[in-house]
């Protein structure tokens, strides 16, 4: 059974958030960061990855991401401040 996660990335001055899902986020998170100006990661240097939340079940994670999706930024940012209050980048806790 694989492992799904839905992840939240942001850049260096926090002014851009970028919400994923997928069920390798090593493998996402080289992708983000080496696929150059040509995808909106790349554009808005969208690289540090300050929450990731994991499921068991690909549907919850369309849902959870889907959901987040809709959020306003506030809540975004009190989802991410509740976890990772320093916004440090946890790609290597993955």
């Amino acid at each position: 059974m694989d492992t799904h996660y839905v992840y939240i990335l942001t850049n260096k001055s926090h002014t851009v958030l970028y919400i994923g899902r997928t069920n390798q986020l090593k493998r996402r998170l080289y992708q983000h960061k080496n696929n150059g100006i040509r995808t909106f990661t790349g554009k808005y240097n969208v690289h540090k990855l300050v929450y990731f939340e994991t499921t068991k079940y690909v549907n919850n994670a369309i849902q959870r991401e889907r959901q987040l999706k809709k959020w306003k930024r506030e809540w975004k940012i009190n989802l991410i401040n509740g976890l990772n209050p320093d916004w440090k980048d946890l790609s290597e806790y993955v």
